[in-house]
């Protein structure tokens, strides 16, 4: 076993690279490690992705019939069809809430500015918005704070096998819809993507589970999947549908949820996660169109699920292509600026957390505060323009969108600037990437609120209340895009609003470095295929560039966070290391039939998961490695009593006494059995327990002298939580040792060999 943290002076700067500071860190031998899950530190282990093969198991399976078999086939397509549908009932629910709240709010601000009473417009565009951030910061700092952020490092974590706590429970998927809603209609420049992704993911985890007994929310026919790998898979579709929701783009929801969130990927899987999205996009058509007829109030008139901004046939030439080059090499400058930026930003809001709940809420309500005051005052900087002769939409704006704002303007005349920046996320998105409007905004409103979005969109994803950060950066890169094509636009037949959705691609491309999700996600969004070349061109650019400084922003988050993602690629200083010179002891070992009193003994003295089982003579001629045992099944066993009051091998009958569901994994928000809530006699304390039938005896195991870069590679590509390491050459021990998830983290590894820190110091990326 391993621990997850730095013991030399030496390597002591690295440790400053994450949020988690020295004194949170574990510094004994233990499974359990911290990591940041929201904005509190939590305890965290690993999932058991591997099938845990013991007799009982086999047993259980080949019990099983024809009908069995197809239920549970049957059972994985319910699901997803399930999951596919609540999603888009809550995306579609979301986003009818959010277009409303934000609605009325800026309608009722236009109409104090209409009768110039400008005090009052800002008194209450001011009070609205931080009533609705303060809202949303008190229900995540106080009922779930694991569901603050996007949620997108989280679950991409849980994916690649770290069991963070309370990230799929049902005050974090309230709380996550609601306080979504509330952030994002606060006006803070945040997006609803991540949030979605988090929500489908939460949705499948506790349909997975079965529900929640906690809450009388529990359904026995839904309790079907009783490991964590069919867990994650449906939990993988539910990502897919989550960002299907958030934009409508089923596909590129399908390719983000491959590309950017799972670890593991398999057709079967393509399946089951293309049928969930295709669902959703079904489902949200048909409310949309229900909504088109004006029955959702403010909702339906702007769209807000598809921009569709920019339908028109379009044509460029070579010559256009140089300006997308410069484009996608800003992108990729900006998006690498971004992410240090931010992480920067994070460090400091860790500092100012740590002193306890109420700066949480006192942060948000600063950034919300100073977000109002950008917001409502910017505007006043820039000068009215005059209506253009035809314009496309009337002019000025009354109400709530369009590209047209009145603002403080005199009649005919309208504001740019406030047409960008008092205005929803989406509807600033719209205007940017409409077409034919070239002439509409003027270059110093432009620069004012790229700048403005820029830093807004750093300071605000930080704060106590669920944040995305898709909409944020596609506002920014949109608003860059159309600087550009004003600066590049007389050498060039493409429109600004055409700059605009490169500008977006290539920030995108900086920031998230996935490409084809995002390729089809901006292609779905736009609703125009001809744009295909050249965003997948600005991508490549931009992801090329950006990669050249530091990593994409989900996985810089993960790191500071402290959650341990393995990577697909080994470091090159792992091919210099074998097993052995990791793993660390002192390893705790049971016998094939060991005695009540030891067990108990081993269990409330360690926190580890996995027990190596050893048969002695007189059970063999030698020591032998039988197999391995997990925590959970000992717990079960003591708990269900299962003795005998010699050490002697039991019969068949054993399994008599206990169910399948016995042995199920408890899915994350279960509460799972302790040692100490066992109570045994002391009679019962000099017992036996024959621990063959419950083992696994087909463990993975890798020799002392494997290097640890190939090792890396089967402990991640097989899903494991435990890997065994036995000597190459015959011993008195059978095993030499365990490798976990711990043992492969570069901090473990260049803590227990200071030497390869300079070494390693120009390869590795916190």
């Amino acid at each position: 076993m391993s621990t997850n943290h730095l013991r030399n002076g030496d390597a002591e700067p690295l440790l400053r690279q994450t949020l988690l500071s020295s004194s949170q860190r574990s510094i004994v031998n233990s499974t359990s490690q911290v990591a940041i899950v929201g904005v509190n530190v939590s305890p965290i282990e690993s999932l058991d992705y591997e099938m845990f093969e013991n007799e009982f198991f086999k047993q259980d399976w080949r019990s099983r019939g024809q009908v069995q078999i197809f239920q549970y086939i049957f059972m994985k397509w319910l699901l997803c069809f399930l999951v596919g549908m609540i999603v888009s009932l809550i995306g579609f629910c979301n986003n009818l809430a959010v277009e409303n709240l934000a609605g009325i709010k800026f309608v009722v601000t236009s109409n104090m500015m209409l009768e110039r009473r400008f005090q009052l417009a800002f008194f209450i565009f001011f009070v609205s918005n931080l009533g609705l951030t303060l809202f949303a910061s008190l229900i995540t700092a106080f009922i779930a704070p694991a569901a603050t952020g996007s949620g997108i490092p989280e679950v991409k974590a849980y994916l690649n096998g770290v069991d963070a706590p309370g990230i799929f429970t049902v005050q974090t998927l309230v709380v996550k819809i609601i306080g979504s809603i509330t952030a994002v209609s606060s006006s803070l420049l945040i997006g609803k993507a991540g949030p979605m992704v988090h929500t489908g993911a939460c949705v499948a985890a506790l349909l997975g589970q079965g529900g929640s007994k906690r809450y009388g929310l529990s359904w026995k026919w839904l309790q079907f999947f009783k490991n964590d790998r069919d867990r994650r898979d449906l939990i993988t579709c539910g990502s897919a549908a989550g960002m299907a929701a958030a934009f409508r783009a089923p596909v590129g929801g399908v390719l983000f949820a491959l590309e950017e969130m799972a670890s593991w990927w398999r057709s079967a899987l393509l399946w089951r996660a293309f049928f969930t999205a295709a669902i959703v996009a079904i489902l949200l058509r048909a409310m949309i169109d229900l909504c088109l007829s004006g029955k959702c109030g403010l909702f339906g008139k702007g769209g807000l699920i598809m921009f569709d901004a920019y339908s028109a046939s379009i044509s460029y030439h070579l010559v256009d292509l140089p300006p997308v080059f410069i484009l996608g090499v800003i992108g990729g400058l900006l998006g690498s600026l971004f992410n240090l930026l931010l992480s920067k930003v994070l460090r400091i809001y860790n500092f100012i957390n740590e002193k306890g709940t109420i700066f949480k809420i006192l942060l948000a309500c600063v950034i919300s505060i100073c977000t109002s005051c950008l917001l409502f005052g910017l505007p006043w900087f820039t000068s009215c323009r005059p209506c253009p002769p035809n314009p496309s939409e009337p002019c000025p704006t009354i109400g709530r969108s369009g590209i047209y704002k009145k603002f403080q303007c005199a009649p005919n005349h309208y504001n740019d600037l406030a047409s960008l920046i008092f205005n929803t996320n989406d509807d600033a998105i719209r205007n940017l990437f409409s077409k034919n409007t070239d002439d509409e905004f003027e270059f110093t409103s432009m620069l004012i609120f790229f700048v403005t979005c820029f830093l807004l969109s750093i300071f605000s994803y930080g704060v106590v209340a669920p944040a995305g950060l898709f909409v944020p950066v596609i506002v920014t890169g949109a608003s860059y895009g159309r600087i550009v094509g004003m600066l590049l636009g007389k050498n060039s037949d493409l429109n600004h609003g055409l700059f605009a959705v490169l500008g977006a691609a290539s920030f995108l491309g900086g920031s998230m470095r996935t490409t084809v999700s995002l390729c089809v996600i901006i292609l779905e969004l736009t609703n125009n295929l001809l744009l295909l070349p050249l965003i997948m061109m600005v991508l490549f650019i931009s992801k090329t560039v950006a990669d050249a400084f530091n990593g994409n922003i989900y996985d810089i988050i993960m790191k500071a966070k402290g959650l341990p993602y393995l990577e697909t690629h080994a470091e090159p200083y792992m091919r210099q290391l074998t097993v052995g010179d990791v793993v660390t002891g002192p390893l705790q070992t049971f016998n094939g039939i060991e005695k009540v009193r030891n067990i108990v003994f081993i269990l409330k003295s360690t926190g580890h998961n996995g027990f190596p089982v050893i048969d002695e003579p007189p059970m063999s001629e030698a020591p032998v490695l039988f197999g391995i045992i997990l925590r959970d099944h000992l717990l079960t066993l003591l708990k269900k009593k299962a003795f005998i009051s010699s050490p002697g091998a039991t019969s068949g009958a054993v399994f008599d006494n206990f169910a399948a569901n016995d042995f199920a994994k408890k899915g994350s928000s279960k509460v799972r059995l302790r040692i100490e809530d066992i109570e045994l006699l002391e009679e019962e304390m000099d017992m036996f327990i024959d621990l063959h039938p419950f083992t696994n005896t087909s463990p993975y195991t890798v020799v002392e002298t494997m290097s640890l870069g190939k090792a890396l590679t089967l402990f991640r590509a097989l899903g494991l939580r435990h890997l065994l390491v036995i000597p190459k050459i015959s011993s008195r021990s059978p095993v030499v040792g365990i490798l976990t998830r711990h043992d492969f983290i570069p901090e473990h590894i260049l803590g227990l060999h200071p030497f390869l820190v300079r070494k390693a110091g120009k390869i590795l990326r916190f």
